[in-house]
């Protein structure tokens, strides 16, 4: 069983990027910011950037690892388990997630998410 985030469940065009940072709502957190609105796909998809203020190519891509790490664990078969909206996520990588322990990190990113779409 591959554990993968294929292609549907990514963001991956300039203009999808757009849509979500210019009609999301913003919620920050330690490590990230994120932001995201629903879709009506039947499943979350994510888009992570990083920029260079993050650091070198090698880290950059370890940080969008780690994050994909943790939504790949999130939840099996997204939003509609859960009963829940679907979401389009942006997650805006901060320069303390590099260094962050992976625990904290994954805390902090279920606890955005959950202000994201308004669990308690």
């Amino acid at each position: 069983m591959s554990t993968r985030l294929g292609s549907g469940v990514r963001l991956r065009s300039r203009g999808e990027f757009q849509a979500v940072q210019q009609r999301g709502r913003r919620v920050s957190a330690r490590y990230v910011t994120l932001i995201g609105r629903p879709n009506d796909r039947g499943a979350d998809r994510l888009g992570i950037i990083a920029s260079r203020k993050v650091g070198s190519a090698v880290v950059r891509n370890r940080a969008k690892r780690r994050v994909r790490e943790i939504f790949r664990h999130t939840e099996p078969d997204g939003a509609m388990t859960a009963g829940r909206q679907p979401f389009d996520v942006v997650v805006i990588v901060r320069r303390e997630l590099v260094d962050a322990p992976f625990a904290a990190l994954s805390a902090d990113v279920h606890g955005a998410l959950r202000k994201l779409r308004g669990d308690k």
